[in-house]
């Protein structure tokens, strides 16, 4: 199966796994989402939900920048869903909040006490 160059021009759900990861589009939507989950705390403490809500703010913010490239490009440009879809994604970030999460981390005396102890 061929790997997708760029995203879908709609959303579908698993389309970060279907690009062909030696595109940019690709490379920078991988360190998008490296970034905003672990702004939220690290992947591995989402929930399914999070994660479905991150992919698809990483999907709009990518058909926005599209979007107004097409628009500085002299191309077609409709600004009726431009702004919806800048609405529906300060909705989705807003959802997922705006703010960084601290990760638990043991202090030093625990980290070492849990390494004597492998």
């Amino acid at each position: 199966m061929t790997k997708a160059q760029t995203p879908p021009v709609k959303f579908e759900r698993g389309f970060l796994e279907r690009l062909d990861h030696r595109t940019t589009a690709a490379q920078v939507l991988r360190d998008q989402w490296e970034e905003m989950t672990t702004d939220l705390g690290g992947a591995d403490r989402l929930s399914l939900a999070q994660r479905m809500l991150i992919e698809r703010a990483l999907w709009l913010h990518y058909w926005l920048r599209a979007q107004e490239q097409s628009l500085a490009d002299g191309g077609d440009f409709d600004v009726g869903k431009h702004a919806a879809a800048t609405n529906t994604l300060q909705g989705v970030l807003a959802k997922l909040g705006l703010h960084r999460v601290a990760r638990d981390v043991p202090d030093l005396a625990q980290y070492l006490k849990a390494k004597a102890g492998q």
